[in-house]
């Protein structure tokens, strides 16, 4: 098999060899030389498809693409008070901000903190388990998943504090299971998740209002859940009973 390979090879290149040394030289320099060149385009496509460049690619057709622009929180010399960042003009509303419902929209219902969720949330397990997928991607970070304020960024920040690292100072998150949290009504404690509250910011803009509510059922679910009467829960004769302290009988 090996020498049928070899003859085939043998009868297609060995006459093309011995027309290309029958060529001028030049001819055959010519050759080398094109072929050399022919290489280098799809070098350089090469280089730049696998290669790291903090310059900018060649654009040919700019498209707009390096058109003079301003960022966020940039000074301006356009505007009287300096600032690139507009406010709302004067007596409008941007679109999918219209709150008319006042109790929906802010948690306020009759100029109080509503005590009870709007009509348009139902209070089942989805919604309370909607809730909880909220708060361990909004809240736990700083509040902790079950609530005490413990978050892993509570935990470095403090960390950074008394190492002296980084900071003087660190405001803790609140503890949602304190008395003054948990008797706050369900309106209060949505306009803190919209609208921030001291050191905490404003998640409205990140969390639609529906799910905003869901938060809120189920920080109220984990706040019952601590003082809960085990006895209230199936199966709860099965669980490990707590060790008496102090002599207790």
């Amino acid at each position: 098999m090996a020498k049928l390979i070899k003859q085939i090879i043998d009868d297609l290149f060995t006459p093309m060899l011995q027309d290309f040394w029958q060529v001028p030289i030049w001819i055959r320099w010519a050759l080398v030389v094109v072929t050399c060149a022919a290489t280098i385009p799809l070098a350089v496509i090469y280089r730049a498809r696998h290669s790291v460049n903090e310059k900018s690619r060649i654009h040919i057709i700019q498209n707009m693409d390096n058109q003079p622009k301003s960022v966020a929180q940039d000074g301006s010399e356009w505007f009287l008070d300096g600032r690139i960042m507009r406010p709302k003009i004067e007596g409008t509303v941007a679109r999918g901000d219209m709150a008319g419902d006042t109790h929906f929209f802010m948690g306020i219902e009759n100029d109080e903190w509503a005590t009870e969720f709007p009509s348009q949330v139902t209070i089942d397990k989805a919604f309370i388990e909607r809730g909880q997928d909220r708060f361990n991607i909004y809240c736990t970070p700083c509040h902790g998943a079950v609530g005490y304020g413990d978050g892993l960024i509570h935990v470095r920040a403090t960390t950074l504090v008394e190492t002296g690292a980084n900071g003087t100072s660190w405001v803790a998150p609140k503890n949602l299971h304190e008395a003054l949290i948990k008797e706050q009504p369900v309106g209060q404690l949505f306009n803190t998740i919209t609208n921030g509250v001291r050191t905490m910011a404003a998640y409205a803009s990140q969390i639609p209002t529906k799910d905003r509510w869901a938060i809120v059922a189920y920080i109220k679910a984990l706040q019952f859940s601590q003082d809960a009467d085990p006895e209230l829960v199936e199966g709860s004769a099965s669980f490990p009973q707590k060790e008496k302290q102090g002599g207790d009988e």
